[in-house]
């Protein structure tokens, strides 16, 4: 359910309860039951973008792994990253009791940004630690991100990091660790919604990597 306020002509919606439907997937987090914003399969075919590459898991090298949740609200309705962002064909998937889990195979590549499920998560693992931004993630994805537009849709873009909104362009968002993004594209806006996330399974905290535990 949706409240929407009107204050001094600013329209501002306020998310009153996120899903009916709500379920834990295979990495621990909720999945909500609402449109993916645009599909993954508009990744890149394998090629370098904004210096990141896309590796094969024989020569996958993660010394750097955090994650960092973002939310998507498209006219006051909330849609959700898809599963397989940064994933090229054929990947593997793995199917849990909880869900699907999108992962790299011995015939794919694994660009350094990228989602596993359909959880907002995004999931950065590099050579080495470094900084990235939302506009290489949504590079890598393929999709357009700028003040105006975020992937297929149009209409006035506002961001929030950890309860802060941004100014700037959308693009420089920093992905830091554990971050909690929201993006609002369009008209009612909707008010900063907290998200409190741990990650767990075989891409949790405390690993390198899906294959690879930290010490």
């Amino acid at each position: 359910m949706v409240l929407v306020l009107v204050v001094a002509g600013t329209t501002t919606a306020v998310l009153l309860t996120r899903s009916p439907s709500l379920k834990v997937g295979p990495e621990g987090v909720v999945v909500l039951n609402v449109p993916a914003l645009a599909p993954s399969s508009t990744t890149l075919s394998g090629v370098s973008v904004d210096g990141i590459t896309c590796r094969p898991l024989a020569k996958e090298t993660v010394k750097y792994h955090v994650h960092v949740h973002v939310a998507v609200f498209v006219n006051g309705h909330q849609e959700r990253l898809p599963a397989g962002i940064g994933i090229t064909k054929p990947m593997v998937v793995q199917n849990y009791a909880t869900g699907p889990f999108d992962d790299v195979g011995l015939y794919d590549c694994l660009y350094w940004l990228h989602t596993h499920v359909a959880d907002g998560i995004v999931h950065v693992e590099s050579p080495k630690k470094q900084s990235f931004t939302l506009g290489q993630f949504f590079d890598v994805w393929g999709q357009p991100l700028g003040p105006n537009q975020v992937g297929p849709a149009k209409g006035t873009v506002v961001v929030y990091e950890n309860g802060k909104r941004l100014s700037g362009n959308p693009r420089s968002t920093p992905l830091i660790p554990h971050g909690d993004i929201q993006i609002d594209v369009g008209s009612p806006a909707v008010a900063f919604q907290p998200f409190t996330f741990k990650v767990s399974g075989s891409c949790g905290q405390g690993r390198l990597s899906c294959t690879t535990t930290t010490t």
